[in-house]
């Protein structure tokens, strides 16, 4: 595959890691606002959705991809912006992974209390606060690999 390819898709998957992570915060945090557990099932079934089809390949996409155009544009991983990239990568990777499954376990507690026309238990709003606290970090970590993306300092 040539570098523009290799390039073109780095590029695509990194706007849907960040796309698909800020969309859906969004659509989250309002649903969840609303109170209405309906919603809240159907809007966090999607947003697991959303970061399988999208985010969960484009998480295995941006290391493949970039790595290999480090190789062909001749590049040592102790660059300072792909080191940088690389570690701003598993900041974000170490905030998204525990987000996924408590984001997983709320869709779940969702999905019962709307069934069953029950309130949501505690342990969702906890969940909900941890996942909030975990998407700032990761948020913050993207957004430093889109700089050293883009501008590749040092």
């Amino acid at each position: 595959m040539s570098y523009l390819w290799l390039k073109w898709l780095h590029i695509l998957s990194a706007t849907l890691m960040l796309g698909t992570g800020l969309g859906s915060a969004y659509y989250k945090y309002f649903t969840v606002r609303s109170g209405n557990v309906q919603a809240m099932a159907v809007v966090l079934r999607l947003v697991v959705l959303a970061d399988i089809l999208f985010t969960i390949p484009s998480v295995i996409l941006q290391p493949l991809t970039g790595l290999a155009m480090a190789g062909m544009a001749h590049q040592p991983l102790t660059r300072l912006w792909i080191l940088g990239s690389i570690i701003g990568y598993f900041v974000a990777g170490a905030c998204w992974l525990p987000a996924f499954w408590l984001q997983l376990k709320m869709k779940d507690m969702a999905q019962i209390a709307a069934t069953r026309g029950a309130p949501l238990p505690p342990r969702f709003h906890r969940y909900g606060r941890i996942w909030a606290l975990l998407g700032i970090p990761a948020f913050g970590a993207m957004l430093v690999v889109y700089y050293f993306m883009v501008f590749k300092p040092g």
